[in-house]
């Protein structure tokens, strides 16, 4: 068996103190809004004890599907890499990278220079870093990035015609593969969501075709701090599952679910996987516990 823990949006704090040349366009609306609001959504101290708990049941490797920091400050991306240096070795951790790691245009490509060994590929990807893939035990984690710098008052992401190309390749690939691995595609926006539209994936008509076309066994993403659960159409008339978890730093007693990740338990073949999903998160006694259990065979029949 493999175990696959998922966390997401952890908008690490604190924020480290902006410098004047820094605060300029959409980092001024989000320093702001981080000092009236985000500040008390956001706690380190939450984010601990999330931590503690996962680490408590030692899985195999863990996801993390961004968001790590708050308005792309240099000194944020730094304390992100230290941060994940805590959670483990890049060999035992993936990233992929969230709206807020992409925040202005300035550092719209920080996430890349500061934590590319956490979003690399087993094999060098060339010109494109995503999709990248990782295999891992039976399992393959493919990356995308819906990370772009977005207007004031804006959370869009988008994949691009290029990547979304790339990733149809990527997993038409595992479809001729006879061993062919139990295939976890990381986004940090949702596939299909019914949030405003300043906070979608724009592109999400033509990723969910890749998937109808090519497969995956299962879509982990963030972005919503809410747990979520979709079916997603897939090629042979069945349904893959596309997860997300709330921030893992969210403090209880807000508008959104409370801080909380999920745990993966994959094991079988490619003619029958089997995959139990425990959601665990903060309750009122300050403690991480076990809230519900989903359990699905893939290809999932629906």
């Amino acid at each position: 068996m493999f175990t696959l823990a998922h966390l997401s949006d952890p908008h690490l704090a604190p924020l480290p103190p902006p410098r004047w040349r820094e605060l300029a366009g959409k980092r001024v609306l989000g320093y702001v809004n981080w000092q009236r609001n985000r500040h008390a959504i956001h706690r380190a101290d939450v984010l601990a004890e999330i931590l503690r708990d996962m680490k408590s049941r030692a899985p195999d490797h863990i996801a993390v599907t961004g968001d790590l920091v708050n308005i792309s400050l240099t000194r944020e991306f730094e304390h992100a890499l230290k941060w994940l240096e805590t959670l483990g070795s890049p060999s035992d951790v993936t990233v992929v990278p969230g709206n807020h790691d992409a925040y202005v245009r300035i550092a719209a490509h920080e996430h890349e220079r500061h934590w590319a060994p956490y979003m690399s590929g087993d094999v060098h990807e060339g010109l494109y870093r995503f999709p990248f893939v990782r295999r891992r035990g039976p399992v393959a984690l493919i990356g995308v990035t819906t990370a772009v710098p977005t207007a004031p008052f804006m959370a869009t992401g988008q994949l691009g015609r290029g990547q979304i190309e790339r990733l149809a390749d990527t997993l038409g690939k595992f479809q001729f593969e006879p061993d062919s691995p139990f295939r976890v595609v990381m986004i940090h926006h949702l596939p299909v969501s019914a949030a405003a539209r300043h906070k979608r994936l724009t592109d999400s008509a033509a990723f969910l075709r890749v998937i109808a076309q090519c497969g995956a066994e299962l879509v982990i993403h963030g972005h919503d701090h809410a747990h979520a659960l979709e079916w997603l159409d897939a090629p042979d008339g069945g349904k893959i599952p596309a997860i997300g978890v709330p921030s893992a730093s969210a403090a209880p007693g807000m508008d959104h679910d409370n801080a909380g990740y999920n745990l993966y338990r994959i094991e079988g073949d490619p003619r029958q996987w089997r995959c139990v999903v425990e959601t665990r998160g903060l309750l009122a006694d300050g403690k991480v516990h076990a809230r519900r259990q989903l359990e699905f065979r893939s290809p999932v029949r629906r």
